[in-house]
């Protein structure tokens, strides 16, 4: 016989949170970077702060069209991916987001957020985005910033 694991219900209280739970604290990474933080050469060390509360409104925007609360939001420089979505539900989105084109944008928030309802990439995630976004598939995300050698992934 085996002894359940002692953090086993904790865990799954984790994972749920209550509606608007993802507010102020999750963005926490959102504030500016302390002075004497340094970007990488390719990114200045801080982005304004109006494109990052644009960027924020519009991921609020869509967690309440599609109905998802994530558990946190974060916004940190990231080299291979233009965003990710963990299974505890933490959606983490490359700061170089913040300087592509609207459409990408809003493909990527998006496609992280549905990832929150369905993990996979299967027939129900793709009608669902395809119910949110139409023309989805004539969105390119796995265009390169300047300077990088190989194409974006989600």
């Amino acid at each position: 016989m085996s002894t359940p694991h002692p953090r086993g219900n904790r865990r799954k209280k984790e994972r749920t949170s209550p509606a608007g739970a993802w507010a102020s604290p999750a963005w926490a990474p959102l504030a500016p970077p302390q002075s004497g933080t340094a970007g990488s050469p390719n990114r200045p060390p801080s982005l304004p702060n109006p494109q990052r509360a644009a960027f924020r409104s519009q991921v609020a925007r869509w967690t309440q069209r599609i109905r998802v609360t994530p558990r946190q939001v974060r916004l940190q420089a990231m080299r291979r991916k233009w965003a990710s979505c963990s299974s505890s539900g933490i959606v983490t989105f490359s700061l170089d987001l913040l300087t592509q084109p609207a459409r990408l944008r809003e493909y990527v928030i998006v496609h992280e957020l549905l990832h929150l309802k369905v993990p996979n990439h299967g027939k129900l995630f793709k009608s669902l985005l395809r119910a949110y976004l139409p023309d989805y598939e004539s969105i390119h995300p796995d265009t390169s910033p300047p300077g990088a050698s190989s194409g974006r992934t989600l």
